[in-house]
C-alpha cells in the first residue's frame, strides 16, 4: 500500500505491506469499514466461487474485538450472502449497495432501506441474460445483477439492453451501477455512502473515526464522503484522487489487516 497522507508513516512488515502508524494506536477510535469482493477476498468466476482464506476469518473476529464492534462490511451483497460466505463469522454490515443494515452482530433483524424493484421491470431486466448462457443473473430483490465474467464479450450488448429499458420507463426510479465484470440495476437513492451515513450514527459507530477500504466504481460515493466524517479512505487495484492510498490486491489488505493486530504496534 502507498500512502498520500504526511502523518501516516509506514512501517515495513515481513509482507512488505507498509501499516499507517498514526492509525493503529488508535484503533479503539476507529471503525474499520471493509468492502469484500476485490478487497477482502479475490475476484472468482462467479460471485458463489470466493473462498473466505481461515486467517482472515480470524483477523476480523479479533478486529471486532480490538474495535468493540465497530468493523462492518460493507457490500453490494446482500447481508444474508455476506453471512452464508463468512459462516460461522456473522459481523454488523451494510448490504446490498447500502439496502440493507445489521448494526450488531448479534442483531437478528436486518434493516431494509430500499424499496423493491417493480415486478414488470425486474423480469424484463432479467431476460437480458437469455443474450448468452454465460451471462449469470443475480436477483437480490431491491437489485437485478448481471455477472458476464464468463462472457465478456456480451459486456455492451448488456448495457445497451438495459439503456433500451431505460429509455422505455424514463420515469422510473433507477440506476444503473456498472462494476468489475458486472451490471447491477437497483432502486435509485440509496447507495453504499447513504448506508455508511446512516451507519455512523449509530453506536458502536458513533463519533469513531471510519476507515473504509473499497475497490470498484460503486465504492467511490464512500470515498467522496470520508474528509466529512473526518475518515480515511483507501483503494485497492487502481489509484484514486480521492483516497489516503492504496494496496494492489486483496492478499495485500489481509495483510494488513492482520499487521494492525501487531502488539508492538499497540498503544503501550
Amino acid at each position: 500500500m502507498t500512502s498520500n497522507l504526511a502523518d501516516d508513516a509506514s512501517r515495513p512488515t515481513t509482507n512488505s505491506v507498509p501499516v499507517p502508524s498514526a492509525l493503529v494506536p488508535h484503533l479503539d477510535q476507529c471503525a474499520l469499514l471493509l468492502d469484500i469482493d476485490g478487497t477482502l477476498l479475490d475476484l472468482a468466476p462467479t460471485p458463489r466461487e470466493v473462498w473466505v482464506p481461515p486467517e482472515l476469518e480470524q483477523t476480523l473476529r479479533a478486529l471486532h474485538e480490538r474495535t468493540s464492534g465497530a468493523l462492518a462490511l460493507v457490500s453490494g451483497r446482500s447481508i444474508n450472502d455476506i453471512d452464508l460466505i463468512f459462516a460461522p463469522l456473522k459481523l454488523p454490515a451494510v448490504g446490498g449497495h447500502g439496502a440493507e443494515m445489521r448494526l450488531l452482530s448479534s442483531a437478528e433483524q436486518v434493516a431494509t432501506r430500499a424499496p423493491p424493484l417493480d415486478p414488470d421491470l425486474k423480469n424484463r431486466l432479467a431476460a437480458i441474460a437469455r443474450i448468452s448462457p454465460g451471462i449469470l443473473l443475480e436477483d437480490k430483490g431491491y437489485s437485478l445483477a448481471l455477472h458476464y465474467r464468463l462472457a465478456p464479450h456480451t459486456e455492451k450488448a448488456i448495457y445497451e439492453s438495459v439503456a433500451a429499458i431505460r429509455a422505455e420507463n424514463p420515469h422510473a426510479p433507477l440506476e444503473v451501477l456498472p462494476g468489475k465484470s458486472v451490471c447491477e440495476i437497483k432502486h435509485a437513492g440509496v447507495t453504499k455512502a447513504t448506508g455508511v451515513l446512516e451507519l455512523m450514527n449509530h453506536e458502536p459507530f458513533k463519533g469513531r473515526r471510519p476507515v473504509f477500504l473499497g475497490d470498484d466504481v460503486t465504492d467511490e460515493t464512500v470515498f467522496a464522503i470520508m474528509p466529512e466524517l473526518r475518515g480515511l479512505a483507501f483503494s485497492v487495484g487502481r489509484h484514486s484522487d480521492i483516497v489516503a492510498g492504496h494496496f494492489d490486491e486483496p492478499r495485500d489488505v489481509r495483510a494488513w489487516l492482520a499487521r494492525l493486530l501487531d502488539p508492538q504496534l499497540a498503544p503501550g
